[in-house]
């Protein structure tokens, strides 16, 4: 066992020149390799009008990898709960944890998934995520079979459970994962500027729960593993220009810009300010990915991490899943 659980949060890309269905392949690829190396779980995220995201329909891709792997942990991280209705998910994911029992995690966030207009086009408004404390209430009780609405209740209800986990970026997160006694993961491999504060927030006013007895803390972190130093900081370089080419281009594929145009992009002080958003990522070799998660888990006393592994090629980003998992495997065993 890793003495600091690892988990991958596959972040489903469609990449240049390819189709959603190579994305659902690769995440499959993935996932495979993740159990193969000792993973935890896999998690994929709800995004909406992004071309170049494959993870829209978050719990059929779930199913989809569930059917073609073994005994990897898999979910949501994760569902916008704004743009659903409790009962719909606790269907869905009702029927995920019926046909794959305890294999189905779900992971919860309030933020839209989406920009302005599409948050309108999925019928939310700007006051959804004010319901969030008590539409996961609401979900929870469906999924427990102890409804909170007199004369509903949710089918298939499956035997075991479906934990939940609330997904923040923010003390929001972090105090209402406290208050309901869930396990609480924190958004740092993209919004990393709270991350201690929320975490001795979370860990200071636990309550323990029915499914939870002590504060349990996931920390997202971004992953290059290869297997030369030179190497790892090549695909770094070219995943983050390309990450930076979608977000500029809200999503689409973007090739109008040039590398030399990324690049200068990056340096200035907007670009700078994107770059901070990854600031904890692990670039190089086995060694050097186990030494940097080590002292990030360390530095939060983190029970998980879940990795975002960026390589832009299908065979790479498996490889640096394999090759993380087997350093922290190892290391473990010292």
């Amino acid at each position: 066992m890793m003495p600091t659980a690892l988990s991958l949060l596959d972040l489903a890309p469609i990449a240049t020149g390819q189709t959603a269905r190579d994305s659902f392949e690769a995440s499959v690829e993935l996932a495979r390799a993740a159990e193969r190396s000792g993973y935890q779980r896999v998690w994929y995220a709800e995004h909406h009008n992004m071309a170049t995201i494959a993870s829209s329909a978050t719990s059929v891709l779930i199913g989809y990898v569930a059917a073609h792997t073994e005994s990897i942990k898999l979910g949501s991280g994760g569902i916008m709960l704004p743009n659903h209705s409790p009962l719909v998910i606790a269907e869905q994911f009702g029927t995920l944890a019926t046909l794959y029992p305890g294999r189905i995690d779900l992971g919860l966030g309030r933020a839209p998934g989406s920009d302005q207009v599409t948050m309108r086009a999925l019928r939310r408004d700007h006051l959804s995520a004010e319901s969030f404390p008590q539409d996961v209430l609401e979900l929870q009780g469906y999924l427990t079979g102890r409804t909170r609405i007199s004369g509903v209740q949710s089918y298939p209800k499956p035997d075991g459970e479906v934990p939940l986990f609330i997904l923040g970026s923010s003390l929001f997160g972090a105090q209402l994962a406290a208050q309901l006694g869930l396990p609480y993961a924190f958004a740092s491999h993209f919004a990393p500027d709270a991350l201690h504060q929320a975490v001795q927030v979370y860990r200071d006013t636990f309550t323990p729960s029915v499914q939870l007895s002590e504060p349990y803390v996931i920390a997202g972190v971004n992953v290059i593993a290869a297997d030369t130093h030179e190497e790892a900081e090549d695909q770094k370089t070219r995943a983050y220009r390309n990450r930076t080419r979608a977000f500029i281009t809200r999503g689409s594929v973007g090739q109008n810009f040039t590398d030399a145009e990324i690049d200068a992009f990056l340096a200035s002080p907007n670009g700078q300010q994107l770059a901070q958003m990854t600031r904890y990522t692990a670039v190089g070799t086995p060694e050097e990915v186990r030494d940097y998660l080590e002292a990030f888990a360390a530095s939060i006393r983190a029970d998980e991490l879940i990795t975002a592994h960026h390589a832009e090629d299908v065979a790479a980003r498996t490889r640096s899943v394999e090759l993380t998992g087997a350093a922290m495997t190892a290391a473990a065993a010292a």
